[in-house]
């Protein structure tokens, strides 16, 4: 099938690198014309793990394209997808639709035959219907579920891992309200058959909503294991086995019940407030998703306190080795990271800050500018600091040299915000250690 891909952002460039290794002819576009430049010489904008080789494979497979005029692209595709950016508007959170109804207009002026055109875009309910009327308004030529059908088939790609969950994913999800539309949606998924993969053939406004919900859910394990963390400090538990014992039970299941220092990321902050904005609006108000919402900013905002007290209760003249910046591993992206809020309040109390990250280190420096320093690795983070904090948990920290470590911190203080290392460990190596949900040790002397 001919594939139109609008956007060549996250969602935009990995759904399109699949689709053509699936068989598909995939054009991606974008206005962008410095990022275009760079995809059409092999440079990939953004850091996912295996999404270099599978567009240099398909480019070179003459299956996969990149170009900035869509009126390459869109006449006689038989799909072509909407994979814009939809950030919260600012002042009320509701998410931003400018550049899908955009995209709309611009998409409506060139189907040439029927069409299926595809919110992959995080939307909310009823924004296909929007879109439907938008290129009607604007082809009054052509007939809804005739000429043209709009459809919805949101993403649920984890960063890190984007490319194993479009090609092995827990079910596809599909909105259409013809079915000529699913038809055409069945055989873009076609190649995932073999797999056996569900595929949820239901009306858009369910699809769209299946979306917010499914991250919502998310977002509400991740701050409930986050709050018995809490709860187990109090008490002297240890929140990785109350994860553990809950998590055997099938109707909870053990993802997302790491305890750490609250969501991040392109998703789960921007998708939780448009639900909670979006039930406001047809007033069914989300109460547990709202409380979600204040609870995670909320543990963001704290966690600088927690190390301020690991420092002894002041950090004016200390200097912090900060490991980790983005909000999760095996990612670039440090939208709603954790460190945007820690880091701040660590610098506000005085403390300076080494910091260093295996592959957020550029776009850190959007943020932060010179108001940190950036080290070449962990152990060059380390030189001098008063204590070391982990605020992202990638591999590269999993195995630290103690005895290194030790010797490059002017003091041995560890603060575990993601509960890497065991703190029986640690204290045998000499750290006071400080994490997430289970007892600080403390080293005498």
């Amino acid at each position: 099938m001919r594939v139109a891909m609008i956007g060549t952002g996250y969602v935009g460039l990995v759904s399109g690198a699949c689709f053509s290794d699936f068989g598909h002819t995939v054009i991606c576009v974008d206005k962008d014309e410095s990022k275009i430049d760079r995809l059409q010489k092999g440079e990939i904008p953004i850091y996912e793990p295996g999404l270099e080789k599978l567009v240099a494979d398909n480019v070179a497979a003459e299956r996969l394209s990149f170009t900035t005029d869509l009126g390459a692209a869109v006449p006689g595709a038989d799909a072509v997808f909407i994979a814009v950016g939809t950030p919260s508007r600012r002042g009320d959170g509701f998410a931003d639709l400018s550049y899908v109804h955009a995209a709309a207009e611009e998409i409506a002026t060139l189907l040439q035959g029927y069409t299926v055109v595809i919110t992959k875009s995080t939307v909310p309910v009823g924004t296909g219907a929007e879109v439907e009327d938008i290129i009607t308004l604007e082809r009054k030529d052509l007939k809804a579920g005739i000429d043209f059908s709009v459809a919805s088939n949101p993403e649920f790609l984890r960063e890190g891992a984007a490319i194993e969950d479009f090609k092995r994913p827990d079910r596809v999800v599909c909105g259409v309200e013809d079915d000529h539309a699913a038809a055409v949606m069945r055989e873009l998924y076609r190649p995932l058959f073999i797999n056996e993969t569900p595929m949820v053939i239901t009306n858009r406004v369910t699809s769209e909503l299946i979306k917010y919900a499914a991250n919502a859910f998310l977002a509400t394990k991740i701050t409930f294991i986050n709050e018995m963390a809490d709860l187990c400090e109090k008490v002297g538990a240890n929140v990785q086995e109350v994860a553990k014992g809950i998590g055997l039970d099938g109707r909870i299941g053990g993802k997302f019940l790491h305890a750490g220092p609250g969501y991040g990321g392109s998703c789960f902050p921007k998708d939780t407030l448009a639900l909670v904005r979006t039930a406001q609006q047809f007033e069914a108000p989300t109460k547990i998703v709202e409380a979600v919402v204040e609870i995670n900013d909320r543990r963001k905002k704290a966690m600088a306190e927690r190390i301020k007290t690991a420092a002894g209760g002041d950090l004016k003249g200390k200097t912090i080795a900060v490991l980790g910046l983005t909000f999760k591993p095996n990612t670039d992206d440090m939208r709603d990271s954790p460190s945007l809020d820690i880091i701040p309040a660590l610098i506000e109390a005085g403390a300076e800050i080494r910091a260093h990250d295996p592959a957020g280190m550029e776009e850190a420096r959007k943020h932060f500018g010179d108001t940190i320093m950036y080290c070449d690795g962990p152990y060059h983070a380390l030189e001098g600091a008063d204590l070391a904090t982990i605020i992202t948990e990638w591999d590269a920290y999993r195995a630290l040299d103690m005895a290194r470590l030790k010797s490059l911190l002017s003091s041995p203080i560890l603060v575990d915000l993601r509960n890497v290392y065991k703190p029986d460990y640690m204290a045998e190596n000499g750290f006071d250690y400080h994490s997430i949900g289970r007892p600080s040790v403390a080293v005498e002397g």
